[in-house]
Formats: structure tokens, C-alpha cells, sequence
């Protein structure tokens, strides 16, 4: 085993954010990936706004939030698929290899954990969807906090709850930008670059840039 503990960033890391536009391609149109890319980036956006104004407000209102702004900017996808998006959102497909490479953690004795954005509710019904919830020891949310991501008092609930210093924990996130606060706040990180992604942040470097998730199991 090479770190007592994994904690994964979910939406973009374990979860395909692309995945209800993706499903409802061929009624949204042409622009349905504009639409799920605009979607995504608002949803991410709020977060550090209301993060900086201190004025809270959960990642599923934020998601119904930044679905409406990219219809509004994306005049050719149907509002009317509104509710079938949401409901779908609930239940993101997961990655191909996550599971596999969760168990095989597991199985080494690692402990496991989502650290996320999400909301409680979110995080509990995409986890369940994906049949994960046997192989996680925990499911951290902000909404604990009240803060998003990259606060450094958000990965801190991970090295409070565990008795953990930060260099014990192997963080992996698809999010640049979050593997940059986890590295900040001192743990080992993991940039899982699935859509090669240029660097940036460069004065706060993962310990490694992986493709998906297979490589946690032969790389230190």
C-alpha cells in the first residue's frame, strides 16, 4: 500500500459531469455538448463567487442555477428538457475503471473517501447509483462548511476526521484548480487529466498527471 488513505474529488473525478446532456444528445441538438460544457463551468463558477461573498448556497442550487444560464445562452437546446436533465444529474455515470481501482485499493487496506463540492443528497444518490457506497469509508461534503472548494478548510475535514497529517493522504481530482488548493493544504496529489488539459498553476504542482484513475495502482 502506498498511502494509509484516498480521497477523490466526485463530479468530473469519479463521475462524468457530461453525462445526462450526453444521454439526451439526440433531442437537445447540435449544441448539446456547448450546453453541458456552459452548465458545468457556471456550476463551478457560483461556487467560488458565493465562496468569496460568503453567501452560501448548496451545489444542487447551483446546478439548477447554471442549467438555466446555459439554456439562456444556448437558445437552440429546449428548456423543456430542464427537469429531465436535473433528474439525471442525480445519477451520473461513473467512469469505467472507478470501481475497479476503488476495490483494489480497498482491498490493500487503504481507507477511501469522496471529498466534494456536492450537496449530501447528491453525493448519496450518485454513490448509490454507482454502487460504490460498500467501498467508501466516508463521504465528506462542504455543505458542512457552508464553503466551497479550494478553501483550505475543506480538505482539513479529512485530516480532522481521520487524525491524519495531509502528506499521509493521496488526493486525486480531474479539477486542476482543486488539486492545486489540496496541494496547498500539503497533500499528495493526483491531477487526473482525462481530457489532456494544459498545466497551469504552475508553483503548485501534482505529485502526478494521470489519464484516469488506473494509474494510482502502479504509480507511487
Amino acid at each position: 500500500m502506498r498511502h494509509s488513505a484516498y480521497v477523490f474529488d466526485a463530479y468530473g473525478t469519479l463521475f462524468d459531469v457530461h453525462a445526462a446532456v450526453r444521454k439526451m444528445a439526440g433531442r437537445i441538438g447540435p449544441d448539446g455538448q456547448l450546453l453541458s460544457e456552459i452548465w458545468r463551468a457556471k456550476q463551478l463558477e457560483y461556487s467560488w463567487t458565493r465562496s468569496l461573498m460568503g453567501a452560501y448556497a448548496d451545489f444542487w442550487q447551483l446546478t439548477e442555477q447554471a442549467l438555466d444560464f446555459a439554456f439562456r445562452k444556448v437558445p437552440s437546446a429546449d428548456p423543456g428538457y430542464r427537469a429531465e436533465l436535473l433528474e439525471a444529474y442525480w445519477r451520473l455515470d461513473c467512469y469505467p475503471e472507478v470501481p475497479s481501482v476503488l476495490k483494489a485499493l480497498k482491498a490493500d487496506g487503504a481507507r477511501l473517501a469522496i471529498l466534494s463540492n456536492g450537496s449530501p443528497a447528491m453525493l448519496d444518490a450518485a454513490v448509490r447509483s454507482a454502487a460504490l457506497d460498500q467501498i467508501l469509508d466516508d463521504v465528506f461534503s462542504v455543505d458542512a462548511l457552508r464553503r466551497f472548494k479550494s478553501d483550505p478548510a475543506v480538505y482539513d475535514m479529512v485530516t480532522t476526521a481521520w487524525r491524519l497529517y495531509p502528506s499521509a493522504v493521496s488526493f486525486q481530482s480531474a479539477n486542476r484548480w482543486d488539486v492545486a488548493g489540496a496541494t496547498k493544504f500539503g497533500f499528495h496529489t493526483v491531477w487526473i487529466n482525462r481530457t489532456d488539459q494544459p498545466d497551469e498553476y504552475f508553483d503548485l504542482q501534482p505529485k502526478a498527471i494521470l489519464p484516469s484513475l488506473e494509474g494510482l495502482l502502479t504509480t507511487a
